[in-house]
């Protein structure tokens, strides 16, 4: 389908961010730039938002493929915000139509909020009727007019307070979040140094994400979100879980608040405030942090580059050809896929959250946060306040397992597994050294003490291996289940971790001890494991990857150089991919795809001929396993070969300290959750009576319990990764986004 207007004149484009900045709106713009211009439409940046559209000029300017080509990893808007007074009256939205009209623009994508997205529907509503008013003051011809009678639009939210009702994810949130529990994790040592307790006041007016997922991944003491305020006498209730913890040595203490945070009365609770009883009412030094404004700034995260940059691009698309024509959308992330969702009802239910609040209505106020908010709540109060520290007598015993391959998130799972385990009256029980230390009976039981401070670092504490067990191990390790009286198992791991479980269940006949519940728990840097899109550990090693990626371009800016990245991922593409979306590479070599030398001989082409018109640095990202022919080294060696003195070639392979950084929010709270509905599997086959096999894995934004018996069927055992991989729906995203059309 051709994207030009009758007449044979290209399809033009407006793009614009407004509202408060988020970190990922750069990303966004570049997406929507570049999308464009692969399909062949005409794009123009409009400056400080709204305002940009009234003033015209040089406020509105077309965009080409080489001015967005260092914005990526940018924080803030590189086109500006600005809060238009102006837009909000009739006589402005009228200048806005008369300056897009005369450049023929009439689609338009606006990164925002939710105020945003109202006045650019009104703007929608209203355009028939401006460009009425423009025809009939003879400010455009009536022709012109006639050509662009409707303004097409899509909405991306970019808002750190993830407030939007329908999606799970905006643009900004979780680079917000990495902020914030970068800020967590120092308050933590200094508290415990000091024995100290701290209020840190995160952002949130209306919508207590950003608190809620910071005091779960930071491993915090007490939170309070607008969506539930605390009844009254909270304080008593707050002095009271704290003090607990200080009976049983923690040294720290820390409540997260959120800045929109009231009692049930509406009055605001202020962190000042909080501190003040703690300090009040347990004697204890107490101190205040506000992080205010750093939550927006700096570099976006791995998430909110190659997320914005998919949205960006379905924003495109959603302009170019509506989805539902006449009902315009606003496009977000839920689970691991871009929806749609009508604009109107969209903005209307976000507003109508805090009118829930403000009548009391707070069971409504959260049910609109959706289910994963809701859990996450619900988890929360299950490891800050146990009802018991101690498992009660007779209780069943679960036992805790790595394997595989070490990955970020291992330490966050075990410690939630202890603490939700002993909350919901079992007995934890933990195996050091993986499945080699299960043979030779080194169990021991875990307390609530025992997994502090293991939240937000990296490793595993209980330690690993890499082995799968044999048919000659089974024997020892079903004798050591048995002397220890293991009643269930809960397995963390990678590829090897779901092969040791499959073996084990496989052989349940043969071992009455394997007939207990055996649950697995996705823990991998690889992202190849069945039954789940996103597996505890990906995200960390993509953050760090992307890391190494910004400093690799930042040490070729000063001369003209190409680079050759390896990451790590086996026979998984994942991180390469997501790597080279996030980072910016020009070309990405996956396993998947292979690599063919004609393909490769295109690519030197090409190199030579972008050299010599001017580019300076040029980035490929190379599965580690993409050919076991055309290595890193060799595809390094043949682009060198090719430069003829045009550039420098490098190579760089980021290896193991993928699987060495701490976790990253999304992994800490992706940990929390699959282990949770872990241990109601194991509750339910308990209670049941009844063994079985499952791996748990996050689906559609779900956490879902598949069973063991049928895993091996959704595999490539040769390549030990899915049949399906959603991730690798992006390739065309990737595409579009760099390789620019020939002219």
């Amino acid at each position: 389908m051709s994207n030009q207007q009758a007449g044979g004149a290209p399809v033009r484009i407006g793009v614009l961010t407004s509202g408060g900045d988020a970190q990922g709106m750069n990303a966004a713009v570049r997406a929507v730039v570049r999308t464009a211009i692969s399909r062949g439409a005409e794009v123009y940046a409009i400056f400080e938002g709204y305002q940009g559209m009234i003033d015209g000029g040089a406020g509105i300017r077309r965009f080409g493929w080489d001015d967005v080509a260092a914005i990526l990893g940018r924080g803030g808007t590189v086109i500006g915000t600005f809060r238009s007074t102006q837009f909000r009256t009739r006589e402005g939205r009228l200048k806005a139509a008369r300056n897009l009209l005369e450049r023929g623009i009439d689609r338009l994508v606006v990164i925002g909020g939710d105020g945003s997205l109202t006045g650019l529907n009104r703007f929608r509503d209203e355009w028939p009727d401006l460009l009425a008013e423009l025809v009939a003051n003879g400010e455009a011809p009536a022709e012109l007019a006639a050509a662009h009678d409707d303004l097409i639009i899509a909405g991306l939210v970019g808002s750190i307070d993830n407030d939007l009702v329908g999606v799970e994810s905006t643009i900004g949130a979780d680079t917000a979040l990495h902020r914030i529990l970068f800020a967590l994790d120092a308050l933590s040592s200094t508290a415990a140094s000091h024995q100290r307790s701290f209020v840190l006041e995160v952002m949130g007016r209306h919508c207590g994400y950003l608190a809620l997922a910071a005091a779960i991944a930071g491993g915090c003491d007490y939170v309070l979100v607008p969506e539930n305020p605390p009844a009254p006498g909270w304080e008593d209730q707050m002095c009271e879980r704290l003090r607990r913890g200080r009976a049983r040595g923690r040294r720290d203490s820390i409540v997260v608040v959120a800045e929109g945070a009231t009692d049930q009365t509406g009055a605001p609770i202020s962190s000042e405030y909080v501190r003040s009883v703690i300090s009040d009412r347990l004697q204890e030094e107490t101190r205040v942090t506000i992080l205010g404004h750093v939550q927006r700034g700096g570099v976006p995260s791995a998430y909110d580059r190659w997320a914005s940059t998919w949205l960006g691009h379905e924003a495109v698309d959603e302009v170019l050809h509506p989805s539902t024509p006449g009902q315009p959308k606003v496009l977000g992330v839920l689970g691991n896929d871009v929806v749609r969702v009508p604009l109107v009802q969209a903005v209307q239910d976000t507003q109508r959250v805090p009118e829930l609040i403000a009548a009391g209505d707070y069971a409504a106020a959260m049910a609109a946060r959706g289910p994963s908010f809701n859990e996450l709540y619900d988890v929360f109060h299950e490891l800050s306040q146990p009802a018991a520290y101690e498992p009660p007598p007779g209780a069943k015993r679960i036992a805790i397992v790595h394997a595989g391959g070490l990955a970020p998130g291992m330490n966050t799972a075990a410690r939630v597994a202890v603490r939700l385990g002993i909350t919901r009256g079992f007995t934890m029980v933990g195996i050091r050294n993986g499945f080699t230390g299960l043979q030779h009976g080194q169990l021991a039981e875990l307390s609530w003490d025992d997994v502090e401070g293991w939240s937000g670092s990296g490793g595993a504490e209980l330690g690993l291996r890499r082995v799968v067990p044999t048919m000659e191990d089974l024997y020892k390790i079903a004798r050591s289940l048995e002397d220890n009286r293991i009643d269930a198992l809960l397995v963390i791991g990678g590829w090897n971790a779901y092969q040791s479980a499959h073996l084990m269940y496989e052989e349940r006949e043969r071992y009455p001890a394997f007939q207990i519940p055996i649950v697995v728990v996705p823990t991998s840097i690889d992202n190849n494991l069945p039954g789940t899109e996103l597996s505890v550990g990906a995200d960390s090693a993509l953050n760090v990857n992307v890391s190494a990626i910004d400093k690799i371009k930042m040490s070729g800016s000063a001369t003209t150089r190409a680079f050759v990245v390896e990451t790590m991922g086996r026979f998984c593409g994942f991180q390469a991919l997501m790597s080279g979306l996030a980072g910016g590479a020009e070309r990405v070599y996956l396993n998947e795809e292979g690599i063919e030398l004609n393909s490769l001989a295109a690519d030197v082409n090409w190199l030579q001929q972008s050299f010599a018109a001017g580019r300076r640095f040029f980035l490929a990202v190379r599965n580690e396993r993409a050919s076991d022919s055309y290595t890193t080294e060799f595809i390094s060696q043949l682009l060198d070969g090719a430069s003829r003195g045009a550039y420098d070639v490098r190579t760089h392979i980021i290896g193991h300290v993928q699987q060495g950084a701490e976790p990253t929010p999304a992994d800490r709270l992706l940990a929390t959750r699959v282990v949770s509905r872990s241990l109601y599997q194991i509750a339910d086959a308990l209670a049941s009576e009844q063994g079985g096999g499952w791996y748990v894995g996050l689906q559609a934004s779900q956490i879902v319990c598949s069973p063991l018996a049928h895993m091996m069927d959704s595999v490539d055992r040769l390549h030990r990764r899915p049949r399906q991989q959603w991730w690798m729906g992006l390739r065309p995203v990737m595409q579009a986004v760099t390789i620019e059309p020939t002219a």
